[in-house]
């Protein structure tokens, strides 16, 4: 057993391929399922289960990948931390979020943190969700993940960083765009714009929708709050979104954001395998982009 086999045996297990894991390690099918195999020699058990889309670990695999997961990110945190103790502030930061993060969150942050240490070297990983976040968190060789806080992810840490209100998007010649309020009630049975389905955010809204006893209906889904935003302004629909940090709409502009202050605020932050394991350039990122999204507001972590 080698710590490339548990390394390849945790990649199939999150990627239910092994045809995947072989593309993306450039190797064949074969050369992985021989790690596989090997796995399965000296444990003496099945690891993995076929089905017809893919494979599935066994109890014993997901006992094997569990213990694998966490002691592959031990160790890849140790590597990290050595490195940056040989490389001083010369170090990098790799951070896994969703597509417009970036701009939305961190642009302020990324010239304030350059500034400050240019010698580090920023990687950006794109996923599609806060899952699929968490995903690559635990099973990658990355520092933090800037996600849509949800309940407990084993094997992960979640620090609320900022709380997002809710608004309704509209145009201005539409009659909800005077209204200096909506409550949610009023959203039922209005056509909305529906956000990602397989978003936290998303998700987070429809509980809120569902624990309110609001029936919204759509005829449209989106993937991202930026497409929500630009349907609504081209009056195709309402889109209620979250407000992000520092946006300001225009007053002469199309579009009005009112807000719904009944719907319980989107909480959005930073999630880390172990804060105490972070390396002292990624703790020094993640505050700075923390205190970018506070106003300064937020302590160090």
């Amino acid at each position: 057993m080698t710590l490339e086999d548990l390394r390849v045996f945790v990649a199939v297990c999150r990627a239910g391929s092994l045809s995947a894991v072989a593309r993306e390690l450039g190797c064949t099918q074969s050369a992985v399922s021989q790690h596989v195999k090997r796995l399965e020699r000296e444990a003496g058990v099945s690891l993995l289960e076929r089905q017809p889309r893919g494979v599935v670990p066994t109890d014993a695999g997901r006992v094997l990948r569990d213990a694998a997961s966490d002691s592959i990110a031990g160790l890849d945190l140790a590597l990290r931390r050595l490195g940056d103790l040989v490389n001083g502030d010369s170090g990098s930061v790799r951070v896994t979020t969703g597509g417009t993060t970036v701009r939305h969150f961190m642009s302020e942050a990324i010239v304030d943190f350059r500034r400050r240490h240019p010698k580090v070297s920023l990687e950006f990983r794109t996923e599609t969700s806060s899952r699929d976040c968490f995903d690559a968190l635990t099973a990658g060789n990355l520092d933090l993940a800037w996600v849509t806080i949800s309940g407990p992810v084993r094997g992960i840490e979640q620090r609320p960083v900022v709380a997002l209100p809710w608004v309704l998007a509209v145009r201005t010649d539409d009659p909800l765009a005077t209204r200096p309020r909506i409550d949610t009630a009023e959203l039922t049975d209005i056509s909305l714009i529906r956000l990602p389905q397989n978003s936290t955010s998303g998700a987070h809204l429809d509980a809120a929708f569902a624990q309110l006893g609001v029936r919204s209906s759509s005829d449209t889904s989106v993937a991202d709050w930026d497409t929500a935003l630009l349907l609504a302004e081209l009056g195709l629909g309402h889109a209620v979104v979250p407000v992000l940090p520092g946006r300001q709409i225009p007053d002469d502009g199309p579009l009005r954001l009112v807000p719904l202050p009944d719907l319980p605020p989107l909480p959005v932050g930073w999630a880390v395998r172990r804060w105490d394991a972070l390396t002292p350039l990624a703790r020094a990122f993640a505050d700075t982009v923390a205190r970018s999204c506070t106003g300064g507001r937020a302590g160090q972590s």
